[in-house]
Parts: structure tokens; sequence; C-alpha cells
């Protein structure tokens, strides 16, 4: 009996993807913006009529979170992203200035490598597609191993709605044997333009060392400081909502509290009545041995799990009901878990002297881990939020808002995405939101104005003579005469 090699298998497939991608890239190049639009919009139907099956399936495969909040997820990446990006120019000439003689035209960058987290498996896959698509490129997804099966699902209701509206055979494709060789093969093929990398640390970090041209996201360690002017109930309302949400699996989800003195009690008070539980010490350190793993990276079976079943695992008994687990701290280390991402409704609680102190402190739990993502202040002081927004590195800071909506243009108006860029603080080639704009290149057509004496301030020995209509006339009458002589 033949045996084929796994490895092989899977990277032959991957450069018979990128084969196929190209030539449909180079015919989907010549698309016009109906045409594209067309496409994109027939994908995005299609995505929001499998939003709940997709969801579903999602949930079933990876165990992480809520099917419910999986379907908000999957329509938001596919019907919220399209109504903010269906009137954006992507095709053709963007901008022509005719009085500074400039003229601006869009480039698709080419090939897009996709690679797919496990936590938000479907809902990315549909955002990266709808953005690559709408700026004229192919895309070829890496799915991760564990969320295989709904990745490709997913691939497939997207491949067949472009196809059903005209788009080439091969503009969308996923590797069916996911290896780590296929996806090193993906990201560094000459034939490939950019990577999407959305998921953890180690392969974000690949996609920059590549050598291909990368977008990717860094760690999330957002936190929430609740200062003293705040709506409480409010404010905690939206963390734990945030928190809750497929429970804590966005990257912009909140990660601790920070709060004053003076308000510690009432946030305290305002937190159990809605459902959180405050562990015990004793109980944070058995939680806490399971959060991290040996290695320092985050124990992934506490990952989109409830609060219930992360008790359970760690052999904590909580109160029925409980919503989120909350662990007082005063330190901030990379071998202090709660300190850093949990990707779970678990929270790290801080207390501060004043604001100034809750300042500090919030910059070293950014520094700590999750530098250039995410913070969150629920304020009413509009002079301290404009305090944080000068100091704190992060490339978004949301006000009175959920973090992992709100981070996500879900809440804001920030552009809906479900690739956050961290900006150079935190590694990354772009502090946006990632739309389509971020997928293509401008190419710049400039008239000349200026001549080099005027660049030299001299003025030029042959100085160029505008001619008159009248002129004009005058030498053609001229040379009829000369003719009839």
């Amino acid at each position: 009996m033949e045996v084929w090699d796994k490895d092989l298998v899977s990277i032959q497939e991957t450069r018979n993807l990128i084969a196929k991608a190209k030539k449909a890239q180079k015919q989907f190049s010549q698309f016009s913006q109906e045409q594209i639009d067309r496409v994109v919009k027939k994908m995005t139907e299609a995505a929001e009529l499998a939003a709940d099956s997709l969801a579903k399936q999602a949930h079933e495969e990876t165990g992480f979170g809520k099917w419910q909040d999986k379907v908000v997820k999957n329509k938001f990446a596919s019907t919220t992203v399209y109504n903010h990006m269906k009137e954006i120019k992507t095709v053709g000439i963007l901008k022509d200035d005719h009085e500074n003689r400039i003229m601006e035209v869009a480039v698709p960058v080419g090939i897009i490598a996709g690679l797919i987290p496990s936590t938000n498996p479907t809902s990315t896959t549909i955002y990266k597609a709808l953005i690559s698509l709408k700026a004229g490129n192919a895309i070829i997804f890496s799915p991760h191993p564990t969320a295989k099966n709904c990745i490709l699902e997913t691939v497939k209701v997207l491949t067949d709605a472009a196809l059903g509206a005209g788009a080439p055979e091969g503009i969308i494709g996923c590797i069916s044997n996911p290896t780590l060789q296929a996806t090193n093969e993906l990201m560094k093929h000459k034939d490939v333009s950019l990577i999407l990398a959305t998921g953890g640390e180690a392969m974000v970090k690949a996609a920059y060392s590549s050598g291909t041209l990368a977008i990717g996201v860094g760690p999330g360690n957002g936190l929430a400081f609740i200062e003293k002017s705040a709506n409480i109930p409010l404010a905690v309302k939206r963390i734990i909502d945030s928190k809750t949400f497929d429970n804590g699996v966005i990257c912009a989800s909140e990660q601790s509290i920070v709060v004053e003195t003076e308000s510690k009690d009432q946030v305290i008070t305002e937190l159990k009545r809605q459902g959180a539980y405050f562990l015990s010490k004793e109980d944070s350190e058995k939680l806490g041995k399971w959060l991290l793993r040996s290695n320092g990276t985050m124990n992934p079976q506490i990952v989109g799990k409830s609060a219930k079943v992360i008790g359970e695992l760690a052999g904590i008994t909580i109160p029925e009901g409980t919503k989120i687990l909350i662990s007082e701290q005063n330190s901030v280390s990379k071998t202090n878990p709660y300190s850093r991402e949990k990707l779970a409704p678990i929270l790290a609680f801080y207390c501060e002297e004043n604001w100034e102190k809750a300042c500090e402190r919030c910059m070293e739990l950014l520094y700590n881990e999750g530098k250039g993502h995410t913070l969150i202040i629920h304020s009413n002081n509009e002079e301290i939020i404009k305090e944080f927004a000068l100091k704190k590195p992060v490339s978004r800071m949301l006000v009175n808002t959920p973090g992992a909506l709100g981070g996500i243009g879900g809440a804001t108006n920030l552009v809906p995405a479900l690739t956050l860029g961290c900006g150079a603080v935190g590694g990354s080639s772009t502090s946006d939101n990632i739309g389509p704009l971020n997928l293509i290149n401008i190419r710049r057509v400039a008239y000349g104005l200026r001549e080099i004496e005027d660049l030299r301030g001299t003025q030029s020995a042959a100085p160029v003579q505008e001619i008159s209509e009248t002129d004009v006339e005058n030498v053609i009458r001229n040379l009829l005469q000369q003719l009839i002589r």
C-alpha cells in the first residue's frame, strides 16, 4: 500500500492553490468596481444566511465560547463589514486632484495569505475574504488545525457565492491538510504578496519573520479603568457584557479592572450584584496554576470556557449563576497569570490611590503584555480622558463602551474589523482596524509643475512664452501666402 507523507501533500496542495490564485487574481484585477461589488455582495448574503449553522459548527468543533454569540460575530463579519465598505472605491482612479495635478490609482496587492485562529474561526474567515476581494485580491486560507472543518465549510459557502457572481475559480482557496510546513510554504512563497495574521503570538511572529509583508496582531491585554466620575453600574454592566460575550475570546476584551481607592467599595459591590465572584487568595492560587502552562503560554483548556467550567477545572467551588471570576492583585509580571491576557471570563482587579497612580498601573499592565492593542476607560471627566489618550501605548482607546465590541467597531465607529493592528509599539505594521484600503497599494501620477530653475531660485535662460491664438493665425496666414507665391 502506497503511503503519502502528510507534510509533502500539504505543501504541494498549497503550491497548487497559489498557482490557481495567481491566475484568478490576474483576471480579477481587471474587474470593474461594479463587478467586484457584485461578487462581494453575494458573498455577504451567503455568509449571512449560513451564520447560524457555521456558528454551531465552530462551537462544536473547538469547544470555545457560545454558539449564539458566534452567530452575532458571523453577522458582524459579513453584514456590518459589508455595509461599512460597500461605498468605498477600491478600483481604478481613487482621486484626481486637478489643482495639485496628482492622481491616485488603486492597485491590488495580489495574493493574500489569511491565517485563521481557532478562537474566531468562521467570522475571521468571512471578514478576511470580504475585505480581500473588495480590494481586488485573491486569498488563500491557512486554517488552525483544531478548527479546520468549520473554516473549510465557511470557505465553501463564500467560494460558491463568489463563483456564482462571476469571480474566477481559484480566487478563494483553503489548505485542506493544514500543517506547519504548508503554512510556511504559503507565507514564504514568492507569489504571495501579503500575510494577514490573526492568532497566537508565535504564529504572528512567524508571519513577520517570513520575509513577506505582513499585517499581524499582537496579544491583547486590555484593561478597563473605572474612574470615579463614571456611571459605575453602567460601567460594570459593559465590562461584564464584554467579558462574557463568547466567553471572552475576542482579543479586545478586558483582562483587568483598575479602580481608585475612593470608589473601590462601590465598584466591588456592583460587580458582585451583577454576577462577579471574587476569588479568595487560596482559590486565586489554585486557578492561577491553570492559567499558564510551564512554557509561559496560556492554557488552551480555559480558553472560551464559562466561569462554571473553569471553576470545575481548577477545583474551585463558585456560586451558581457566576458570570465572571475576579482575583484581586497588587503585582504585575510575566509570571503573574492574572496580569496577562486571559481569553476567558477571568479578570484581575487592581486598586490605586488616585487616577494618576491608576494611570501608572495601566501603563505597567500594558508594557507587561498587550502594548499597542486596546485600553478602555469609563469616565465622564474629559480632562482625564485626554490625559489617558496622550500617554497610553495603545492603538485604540475606548471610552464608555464594552472592550470586545467597541474594539472591533461593533459598539463604536471604528472600522469594523477582526484584525486589529497594534502599531509600532506593539510590533505591528499599522495601528489601524484593518479594512480593504489596507490591502491595496496606491499608484500616484504626478504632473510636473516646476522646472529646475524654479527649484534653484534662478530665472530660466529660455523662459517658455505663451502663444496667443492671434499669433497662431498670423503664422498660418504667412505660411499660406508663401505657398501661393
